[in-house]
């Protein structure tokens, strides 16, 4: 996985989305901390959050070798029931993540709990193509997507899942080119408490 999204093109979509991160920020789907080098200088504690043990190990030598001027704080634990307290943060960030999460309702109801009131949850994950044609494949193929994508789906509807936790939604769709259609639509956008 850390292979696959570390290309320039994603990283120019995390470059833009994080330059206004600032504060106090929680990241659920740390990963491999491919983020990481983007944060600005305005961010003064980052709370990495995954459920995937195995990314740890990379994502450790990865806050080892990145210059940060924040504290890290990692967790190995589920974006579905975080432990923080209500109106903890003043940013929360997703980068590719809402696909894979069991639930990803729950993930995004916590994520508006832990945020202080005018908190602002930035993110930038690919899901259900507003082309009828490739939503016809993204639904064949996602039961096999799920297994070789630990867990991932092609088909969710990420405008609508961030809709119902957040009303004041700035959200931008569109397709990412040097990827193929069934998984390369995009949803890039700021969602405020």
């Amino acid at each position: 996985m850390d292979a696959s999204m570390s290309g320039e093109a994603l990283a120019a979509y995390r470059r833009s989305l994080l330059a206004n991160t600032c504060g106090n920020v929680l990241e659920i789907g740390f990963g491999t901390g491919l983020n990481l080098p983007f944060y600005p200088e305005t961010v003064t504690k980052l709370t990495a959050v995954d459920n995937n043990s195995g990314a740890r190990a990379i994502a450790a030598r990865r806050i080892q070798r990145t210059p940060h001027r924040f504290e890290i704080e990692s967790q190995t634990l589920s974006g579905e029931s975080l432990p923080m307290a209500d109106e903890t943060f003043d940013c929360a960030v997703s980068t590719w993540t809402l696909c894979s999460i069991k639930n990803a309702s729950q993930a995004l109801q916590e994520i508006r709990r832990v945020l202080k009131p005018g908190g602002r949850f930035f993110f930038v994950e690919h899901g259900l193509s507003d082309n009828p044609k490739v939503q016809v494949w993204q639904n064949r193929l996602n039961p096999i997507q799920r297994v070789v994508g630990d867990g991932c789906n092609f088909n969710r509807d990420i405008r609508q899942l961030v809709e119902r936790q957040f009303s004041q939604v700035d959200i931008e769709t569109f397709p990412e080119p040097s990827l193929p259609a069934v998984a390369g639509y995009f949803y890039k956008g700021i969602a405020v408490k």
